[in-house]
């Protein structure tokens, strides 16, 4: 078993990992607006992870062979599980309900996958500390404000459904990843995840009627398409999930807080999106609530040495 813990990794790569999520992440909300302008969500999605995956997998080979893909079945499952969730059911979604929101106010609800983080983390009986409840507690009050009103901008209720159950299935395939057999080497179930979840994506785009018209992509879709897949999800993702297994889950939760900054900057700076007095004050409270857990977690680790999570 691996620990996951920052005890026994330098804690200037935890840090830089989790600033690469934060900003990195930040920005994809803004890539996935601008890629399903003239692409369909669903299949947009398969084609970045898919040749993200296999991009993956040619560096893993040149470089090591084929040692970091000896696993188990259990393995492969656990990890094709884990992608199906996060990408599938979270990423997917997210791109979906980007066409009837904004990328700042989709990032903005993201924000409480903390929230199921905690819950779920009750339902184990594995207890946080009150000041980090107290702030996933604060960043979900300001997403539920959110969700009544759409932030005060012309918002489906169909589209805030949609991001919020993509909030869970992303919320339950982290929570899982630390407690079910996963690949050891952290590139090798980062390349199944993505071409597990994006096989998912195209199944799930062509159920739903979804048809990519490649004459009709246009440039600025490609391009979007392209960062995604080389920065948000060859950097992005693979930061994420070395960060599963080397730092406490409540301290790598806290990207959902830092992402909807990063992404409402950028809707507003690329795309003109429109922020209201709601959508600011929201993210006010967000950045409470991540100062709140980020400094407790900070705190909780440096009093013990017992690993917060154990990942098989």
């Amino acid at each position: 078993m691996r620990a996951n813990t920052t005890d026994t990794h330098a804690p200037l790569l935890v840090w830089g990992a989790l600033a690469i999520v934060y900003v990195v992440w930040g920005s994809t909300y803004l890539g996935i607006r601008i890629a399903i302008e003239t692409m369909p969500p669903m299949l947009s999605g398969a084609l970045r992870f898919v040749t993200a995956a296999l991009l993956l997998a040619g560096f893993l080979v040149i470089r090591k062979g084929l040692a970091p893909f000896r696993m188990s079945w259990r393995q492969f499952g656990g990890a094709g599980l884990v992608g199906l969730l996060l990408l599938t059911g979270g990423n997917g979604m997210v791109a979906v309900a980007e066409q009837h929101i904004s990328s700042g106010l989709a990032a903005l609800l993201v924000a409480s996958v903390p929230l199921w983080l905690v819950v779920f983390r009750i339902a184990v009986r594995d207890r946080p500390a009150l000041l980090t409840l107290a702030g996933v507690l604060a960043g979900f009050g300001g997403v539920a404000a959110l969700s009544l009103n759409g932030g005060g901008e012309s918002a489906s209720t169909p589209g805030i459904v949609v991001i919020l159950i993509a909030s869970l299935s992303w919320s339950i395939g982290s929570f899982l990843s630390a407690r079910i057999p996963m690949p050891s080497n952290v590139w090798a179930a980062s390349t199944v995840e993505m071409l597990v979840g994006g096989l998912g994506l195209v199944v799930a785009g062509m159920s739903l009627g979804e048809r990519l018209d490649f004459a009709a992509v246009s440039g600025r879709s490609w391009a979007a398409l392209a960062y995604l897949v080389l920065v948000g999800s060859l950097v992005g993702f693979t930061a994420y999930t070395w960060l599963l297994g080397n730092a406490p889950i409540s301290l790598v939760s806290t990207y959902a807080y830092v992402n909807p900054i990063v992404a409402v900057i950028l809707g507003v700076l690329v795309v003109n999106e429109h922020v209201t007095a709601q959508i600011v004050l929201g993210g006010v409270v967000i950045l409470v609530g991540v100062a709140l857990v980020v400094s407790t977690e900070r705190r909780s680790r440096s009093r013990t040495r017992v690993p917060e999570e154990v990942r098989v």
